[in-house]
């Protein structure tokens, strides 16, 4: 399964690292120091700022099951196969 954190890291590290190369730039440091400088801070940045997103986006979806980080669907499939099982 392709997670939806990832996908929210190659975004957020993209609006981080801009934002930084921006900043720096801004400021009048031009070099290439600086802005590598920018790009490490933004990519060390980037993916505790994707598990909050992925948290706040899965926190606030109804059909995601937070306990068992999993769809609420994909559950009940496995509740029914286990009862189904069960049975003689």
């Amino acid at each position: 399964m392709f997670r939806l954190r990832y996908v929210i890291v190659l975004m957020t590290n993209a609006v981080i690292v801009g934002s930084l190369i921006i900043l720096v730039l801004s400021l009048g440091w031009v070099g290439w120091v600086p802005v590598f400088g920018a790009i490490v801070v933004g990519f060390v940045l980037a993916w505790p700022a994707a598990i909050v997103i992925t948290r706040r986006i899965k926190a606030n979806d109804p059909a995601w099951n937070e306990a068992a980080d999993q769809p609420a669907d994909a559950e009940r499939r496995r509740r029914r196969r286990a009862r189904s099982d069960r049975r003689p």
